[in-house]
């Protein structure tokens, strides 16, 4: 088994990583077997500058005919091209880029190497950088909410807050997943924020010393009437320990029921996703894995679970993608659970992450779709919940939450054998771009 090919659900989310190295939520799990010695590309270099002879040989002779007119536009470029010399590791890079965005698949892509250490530190539970959960997808980078005690909350960064320079460099046309990167940096590092603030007449600067910032995956706490809540943020590789802990000490409490808030959780391991869901559900299949030879996997639960009787309700909604889909689907499956919120993500594919040598990042390839228990294929479609509730930003603005509202009254409704609340009339948007906060 290759270790250093790590198989994950999750999807990529520039803005949960503002801070450092933790995408939003998402680093060990499940792991792919290799299936065999994949070619270097330094066995494709008929023409390439220093290549050697034992090289070239090596090739197929069909390999050097189709490459032959890659190595062309190499040549001509370094012979031709007005401003030399030109960047060879970034012609490389831009070349995977390329092939990998040919596959026509928004979930196949290249990770350069700070996004996939970025991406990779994320799922650990940990970052260096300023600990701001942010936006990626409008024209500037936006802070969405400061990590409570982190460098951003300490300097005085808002909700709302637009980032229009990094270290005295305009952000006009950069592309926010490129600002976000230009935030993380070294413990103990500082870094520039130029901020435009609603009824702020002038810009602000805040020069913010980064640091690194741990994030619990899982955490829990009791609310009234003898309810449970969790919050699960991600499936790294921490989360698993830490939903155990979280069930150990509110199970003493005899909890009635049980809220899981999986809203906004884009994702993580497929094994940590299983392993979860395994503590909610004594037995079956926890989801099915469809390969594109016709090949399936069963991963099923694996038993001894904490919690697999209590009553459940689930909050999910348009950021709750893949492994949070898988969990949200198992429990809606096998009638475990009822979910509230919003129409889930809809991303129903595994990616290995396979790092590429030299330190040139990673290639991140779609490998295989999954279904749920009753064989739901949800990749596009998403999770419908049984209660629809909206939340605007109104209500984030006023600190209102009517989705966690909906969640009690229904685990209510529930535990006291009464109908469950009805769906709030409201426009179900499809899965599109997914606003998902992230943290430099």
């Amino acid at each position: 088994m290759n270790k250093n090919i790590k198989l994950l659900l999750g999807f990529f989310v520039g803005g949960i990583l503002l801070a450092g190295a933790f995408s939003g939520g998402f680093i060990t799990g499940h792991l792919f077997p290799s299936t065999g010695q994949l070619p270097f590309i330094s066995d494709f270099l008929p023409t390439a500058p220093g290549v050697q002879p034992e090289q070239q040989s090596a090739t197929p002779d069909n390999l050097q005919t189709l490459f032959a007119p890659f190595w062309e536009a190499w040549n001509i470029v370094h012979e031709q091209y007005v401003d030399q010399p030109v960047d060879d590791q970034v012609l490389m890079q831009g070349a995977i880029r390329g092939m990998m965005d040919a596959l026509g698949d928004q979930q196949t892509f290249y990770m350069e190497p700070q996004v996939y250490e970025s991406e990779s530190s994320s799922l650990q539970g940990e970052y260096e950088g300023i600990g701001a959960y942010v936006d990626t997808d409008g024209e500037y980078l936006t802070i969405v909410s400061p990590i409570e005690g982190s460098p951003a909350d300490q300097a005085g960064l808002q909700p709302g807050d637009i980032v229009i320079a990094i270290d005295g460099e305009d952000m006009t046309g950069v592309a926010p997943e490129q600002a976000r990167l230009k935030v993380l940096g070294p413990d103990g590092s500082e870094v520039t924020l130029t901020i435009a603030r609603a009824g702020e007449s002038e810009p602000l600067e805040f020069v913010i010393t980064r640091a690194k910032i741990v994030i619990r995956s899982a955490e829990g706490k009791m609310l009234e009437n003898d309810i449970a809540y969790i919050d699960i943020n991600t499936f790294g590789e921490k989360t698993t320990q830490e939903l155990r802990a979280a069930l150990d000490d509110l199970l003493k409490q005899n909890p009635q029921g049980i809220i899981i808030d999986l809203r906004n959780n884009p994702g993580g391991y497929l094994t940590t996703a299983v392993e979860v869901s395994s503590e909610f559900i004594d037995e079956g299949v926890i989801l099915y894995e469809q390969y594109g030879d016709g090949r399936r996997d069963e991963h099923k639960a694996l038993g001894n679970g904490r919690a697999t009787d209590i009553p459940i309700v689930v909050l999910i909604n348009e950021g709750s993608a893949s492994a949070s889909e898988i969990l949200a689907g198992a429990l809606q499956d096998y009638e475990r659970a009822k979910l509230v919120g919003m129409k889930s993500y809809g991303k129903g594919s595994v990616q290995n992450w396979v790092p590429l040598s030299d330190n040139q990042g990673a290639a991140r390839v779609t490998i295989a779709k999954w279904l749920t228990p009753d064989e739901r294929a949800i990749d596009h479609v998403g999770l419908m919940p049984d209660v629809v509730v909206e939340m605007t930003l109104e209500d984030f603005e006023a600190e209102l939450d009517p989705q966690l509202d909906a969640a009690v009254e229904t685990l209510q409704a529930m535990l006291n054998g009464n109908p469950i609340p009805t769906s709030q009339p409201t426009s179900v948007p499809e899965p599109t771009a997914v606003h998902t906060p992230a943290t430099p």
